[in-house]
């Protein structure tokens, strides 16, 4: 058996790109043999099943929540991308998976976190605080054998760009207008990414010869171009064709939602609340992309691609 590259998560937002840019990179360099492992929780998904034909991967159902450092000898893991769940378990899961990477000598880890701003102890929201504990695990003396890199995005454009989507389409069935929702501020420029994007740039990270240089670096991600939330009415507009009537900026109702119906803490999964302030703040514009993944690949996908794409235009 080859060293391979496991993808936890390849049917996800994040992990889909990865899948299918890997192989094709692998084909320049010396990792031209590592199989690429792409795991599923279902392979008799529409996702999964396009997956499993693309050249040079190869399909596993498996929870990667239960994998030990036993399955990752068994298959030769050299490589793992891993986009984790930010359940308030997160830690422990992901954590448990990053201990057993490091028994069974995994080589390199690249994982995707989440706003870099946010991720700091003291943080009010608590998967920012999930990502810092899980950076500085991996920081530690303790697992200097294994190379890791931690993708920070400020911001997922499917995400906030799914309302807009929704009141479209649903101005097209009926000609009414629901309130326009959105998260982020109406005037603040803020870089949000497509995952597709992500997805991309750890492909390329997986994809090096040498990780030492990406050794314990934590790699921010925006997309192409600072978007504001009047920028985003505007594109609304130019789908419907007259003025947006009702617009509410800075909307958290799909948290309150979640809260409502979560089975988890209440108080816990309400904090993310505070998650948007530093994005409000300014903090999360375009130009504090890391320039090393602007190098190795530079996110391309606009606000206007991705709506177009959650159109299906």
């Amino acid at each position: 058996m080859a060293p391979t590259i496991v993808i936890v998560g390849a049917t996800g937002n994040t992990g889909r790109s990865v899948v299918e840019t890997l192989p094709k990179l692998l084909q320049s360099t010396e990792l031209v043999s590592y199989r690429v492992l792409a795991l599923t929780r279902s392979a008799n998904s529409e996702a999964a099943k396009e997956l499993a034909r693309l050249p040079g991967v190869e399909l596993a159902e498996q929870n990667w929540v239960e994998i030990d450092d036993h399955w990752l000898l068994r298959h030769e893991v050299a490589r793992v991308f891993i986009a984790s769940h930010n359940l308030p378990n997160q830690f422990a899961e992901e954590g448990q998976f990053l201990v057993n990477c490091l028994r069974a000598k995994v080589r390199y880890v690249v994982r995707i976190s989440t706003t870099a701003a946010n991720i700091r102890p003291d943080f009010p929201a608590y998967y920012p605080r999930t990502h810092w504990a899980i950076e500085n695990m991996l920081s530690q003396p303790e697992f200097q054998d294994i190379h890791w890199s931690s993708l920070q995005p400020n911001g997922f454009l499917p995400m906030i760009l799914t309302p807009a989507a929704n009141l479209i389409e649903e101005f097209r069935k009926n000609g009414k207008q629901k309130p326009l929702r959105i998260m982020i501020d109406a005037s603040t420029p803020t870089g949000l990414i497509d995952p597709h994007d992500v997805g991309i740039v750890a492909a390329h990270l997986l994809a090096q010869e040498m990780t030492a240089l990406h050794n314990r670096r934590r790699y921010v991600l925006n997309g192409p171009e600072d978007v504001t939330g009047e920028q985003l009415v505007k594109l609304v507009e130019q789908h419907i064709g007259e003025p947006v009537k009702d617009v509410r900026f800075k909307d958290l109702s799909m948290i309150d939602q979640m809260v409502d119906h979560t089975t988890e803490s209440k108080n816990v999964i309400g904090s993310i609340k505070s998650a948007p302030t530093t994005s409000w703040a300014g903090e999360a514009k375009a130009n504090t992309a890391s320039k090393e993944t602007l190098e190795l690949y530079a996110p391309k996908r606009t606000a206007s691609e991705v709506l177009k794409q959650l159109l299906g235009i």
